[in-house]
């Protein structure tokens, strides 16, 4: 079975994060999804960890990646 229609295939979480933050950085990743741990004293340590606890905020920054890369 292929993945060449998923965006998110070969990418870890922690790759797409550190993408999104280079692109965007910590202020503007809180203003696009709402989660403190973008907003108070931002890591990608922290944030790995809130999002493979929280599906719902890790759909929206996997959502935000797949938008940026397009």
């Amino acid at each position: 079975m292929t993945q060449s229609n998923n965006p998110l295939h070969g990418i870890t979480l922690e790759k797409l994060l550190t993408e999104l933050v280079d692109y965007y950085g910590w202020n503007k990743l809180a203003q696009m999804v709402n989660i403190n741990c973008f907003k108070s004293d931002p890591s990608i340590k922290s944030s790995l960890k809130f999002l493979r606890k929280t599906e719902w905020a890790r759909t929206k920054v996997e959502q935000l990646y797949i938008d940026l890369k397009k």
